[in-house]
């Protein structure tokens, strides 16, 4: 019900917006500037439908192979005790779970590609044990919003567009990218845990937070003794090895278990094809109406209100600039990455100005919420989302609040 309400706001904003800008402004291009962009969107979904298929088919078909194999009842088990908490509608040892921590390690390593089909094969898992089909569980919700807080220890597609922009320091982001986004997952796990009920403070729980939080000081100091080349080659090396080292383990154990890894493999990769084209209109739904908002000049309406807001305030206002792919980013990933690269400047010129870092750390500290939710909720038919959108936009609002105090404490 709430995407249907959002998806109507959308379109009723961005029409009394073109209508005033038409009337009052004498814009006679507005209404062909969102016509295009419906048009174009609609095509953009299908497009974007099409060339997920070979990766929903690979995924879903490795995982088919982990599955019958058992490595991801292994993976289940060395998590239930946390997730048996996190996760109290899930009965022991339930494959979702393993499914889940694939999905988000992928999300970690920042391998968007691969993290989608296992998410999506994991959502399969959660509605198999939700008892109304139509609306989405707590253990859904709990799910999207770890997953659309957007926690990412190495944000490689980043990192690889700042060097290709000729950023003199391409990871100097990474520090503050991973202190963004761990602190976005934080808040969506806490605010979550309290609409479910969940009680945090159990012994479990911390311990399993209290490591993760470890890990991340750890690897934060120990990466802050590398230098920027030695980071890059680090988490290039790293995000390969983890992620075909992956595969190896499933194929080699299912075939160490006498499991036909190849009748498996094709198994799986056709449940990930039928996944591909059960989202087509979902996908589209959800970008023409992005497109829309956009193309009207709404965002913009909105940006500029906020920049007089603060400047009335005395606050500096440099950050004013970053916020259209901070607004983005929920909507759409790729609309959030054009806009942060736009922030760069004819030329790259302005990668390495303090605009061009918070955009960086804005694309890395959150998810594409609306995306994640319209495909995820979309393959599994859920109409009903009930209160994943407030609780994944307020991880977001964490996150954008942190990207900025972090660049202001990191670049000045």
């Amino acid at each position: 019900m709430a995407l249907n309400y959002i998806w109507i706001a959308f379109f009723v904003i961005a029409f009394f917006v073109a209508l005033i800008k038409l009337i009052f402004f004498g814009d006679t291009e507005v209404f062909s500037l969102i016509m295009d962009a419906v048009f174009n969107k609609a095509k953009l979904g299908f497009e974007l439908s099409i060339g997920l298929t070979g990766a929903l088919a690979l995924w879903m078909g490795i995982l088919k192979i982990g599955e019958k194999g058992g490595v991801v009842k292994i993976i289940s088990r060395l998590v239930a005790p946390l997730f048996s908490r996190l996760f109290p509608e899930l009965p022991k040892d339930h494959p979702a779970i393993g499914t889940m921590i694939l999905n988000l390690s992928a999300n970690m390593l920042g391998l968007d590609n691969s993290a989608t089909p296992i998410g999506l094969k994991a959502m399969e898992e959660l509605q198999s044990v939700n008892p109304n089909k139509d609306t989405a569980s707590n253990a859904q919700i709990m799910f999207l919003v770890l997953n659309t807080s957007g926690m990412t220890l190495i944000p490689v597609s980043i990192l690889a567009l700042r060097a290709s922009a000729h950023s003199a320091n391409p990871t100097d982001v990474f520090i503050p990218i991973l202190i963004a986004t761990f602190i976005s997952t934080m808040v969506g796990l806490i605010v979550t845990a309290i609409i479910q009920k969940i009680n945090l403070f159990q012994k479990t729980i911390l311990t399993y937070l209290i490591g993760a939080t470890a890990f991340i000081v750890g690897l934060v100091l120990y990466l802050g003794t590398l230098s920027p080349e030695q980071m890059q080659l680090f988490s290039k090396v790293l995000t390969s090895v983890l992620l075909f080292g992956i595969i190896v383990i499933f194929i080699s154990v299912a075939a160490y278990k006498k499991i036909n890894v190849y009748d498996a493999f094709i198994e799986g990769a056709k449940e990930g094809f039928n996944v591909a084209v059960m989202i087509i209109p979902f996908l589209i739904a959800m970008l023409v109406a992005v497109g829309v908002f956009r193309a009207s000049g709404a965002m913009d309406y909105v940006v500029e209100g906020i920049r007089s807001f603060v400047a009335f305030l005395g606050v500096d206002t440099r950050f004013v600039d970053g916020l259209p792919t901070a607004f983005m980013k929920p909507l759409s990933g790729g609309g959030a990455r054009g806009l942060m690269v736009e922030s760069w400047g004819d030329g790259f010129k302005n990668v390495d100005t303090f605009v061009g870092k918070l955009t960086s750390i804005l694309q890395g500290s959150t998810e594409t919420t609306f995306y994640v939710l319209a495909v995820y909720f979309g393959s599994v038919k859920i109409k009903n989302i009930r209160y994943a959108v407030t609780v994944g936009l307020i991880a977001d609002l964490a996150g954008i609040i942190a990207a900025i105090f972090v660049a202001y404490f990191f670049f000045g």
